[in-house]
C-alpha cells in the first residue's frame, strides 16, 4: 500500500450526494486531521433521490447540493465539485471519464476513492447502476487516461491540464474489501456528515444505531478492538 506519509492529496469520485459519507466519510475526517488535501467530485447532483417529493428535480438537486456542501464540511472539506450528470441515468462514457480526468489532472491526488465497479451480491445496496458506472468510469480515468498525455490532447492544447498518475484507488462497496481504516475517533464526524443528508435519512428511524451496528461489524471483521468503528475497502495500486 501507498505509506500514509505520501498521500498528501485525496480526490473522492463518488455518484451522488452522500456516498462519500456512508462509505468513506471517517477515513476523510482521519485525513483532513493530518493535513491531507481532499476534493470531492460529485457525477449527479441526486435529483431522483429524496423521500419528500414535494420539490421538483431541479428543487431536489440544489437542496442536495447544498446538504452535500454541510456534509463536507463536518469532515472539514472544503472542495465540493459537480459534474452534473442526470441521477439515475450514469453510464460509462469516454464523456464521463474524460470529465473525471480533467479533475484528477486539476487535483492531482496521490490517492483515489471510489465505488467498487462490480456488483455486491453480498450487500445489493452498493451496487446503484449509476455507482457502478461512477466507479468503472473513475478507474479508466486514472488508468489509462488520466496519465496519458495522448487521451484527450484538449486538456492539455485547451485547459493546459499535464497528464497525472494516481498511485492507489480504494474502493468502497464492494464484497472483497482488504483494507479496514478505525475510524473510532472520527465516529461523530462521519454521523454528523450523513445526518446533514436530511432529506435522505431524516426519516429512517433507528438511523444512528443502525450506522453504528454497520460500521462496528466492519471492525469486528478487521480485528479491532470491541467498541471501534472501522470502514472497509478494497485497494488497487495504480502507480
Amino acid at each position: 500500500m501507498l505509506p500514509e506519509a505520501e498521500i498528501n492529496r485525496v480526490l473522492v469520485v463518488t455518484a451522488h450526494p452522500d456516498d462519500v459519507d456512508f462509505g468513506a466519510a471517517g477515513s476523510v475526517a482521519l485525513f483532513v486531521d493530518k493535513g491531507v488535501e481532499v476534493t470531492y467530485l460529485l457525477v449527479t447532483d441526486g435529483d431522483a433521490g429524496g423521500n419528500e417529493r414535494t420539490l421538483d428535480n431541479s428543487g431536489m438537486a440544489e437542496l442536495r447540493r447544498t446538504e452535500q456542501r454541510a456534509a463536507a464540511k463536518a469532515v472539514g472539506v472544503t472542495d465540493v465539485r459537480f459534474l452534473g450528470y442526470k441521477d439515475g441515468l450514469v453510464v460509462p462514457s469516454i464523456e464521463l471519464r474524460r470529465d473525471i480526468s480533467r479533475v484528477i489532472r486539476q487535483v492531482r491526488p496521490d490517492l483515489v476513492i471510489t465505488h467498487h465497479p462490480d456488483r455486491n451480491y453480498l450487500n445489493v445496496a452498493p451496487s446503484h447502476p449509476d455507482h457502478r458506472a461512477v466507479g468503472g468510469s473513475a478507474l479508466d480515468a486514472v488508468y489509462p487516461d488520466a496519465r496519458n498525455p495522448y487521451a484527450f490532447p484538449e486538456l492539455v492544447l485547451e485547459e493546459g491540464l499535464e497528464a497525472w498518475t494516481v498511485r492507489e484507488v480504494w474502493l468502497t462497496g464492494g464484497s472483497t474489501p482488504n483494507h479496514w481504516v478505525d475510524v473510532t475517533e472520527a465516529m461523530d464526524r462521519k454521523l454528523a456528515a450523513l445526518q446533514s443528508h436530511v432529506s435522505q435519512v431524516a426519516h429512517v428511524e433507528g438511523f444512528v444505531d443502525f450506522i453504528k451496528t454497520r460500521f462496528a461489524a466492519w471492525a469486528d471483521q478487521a480485528g479491532f478492538p470491541s467498541g471501534h468503528y472501522a470502514e472497509a475497502f478494497q485497494v488497487v495500486p495504480t502507480g
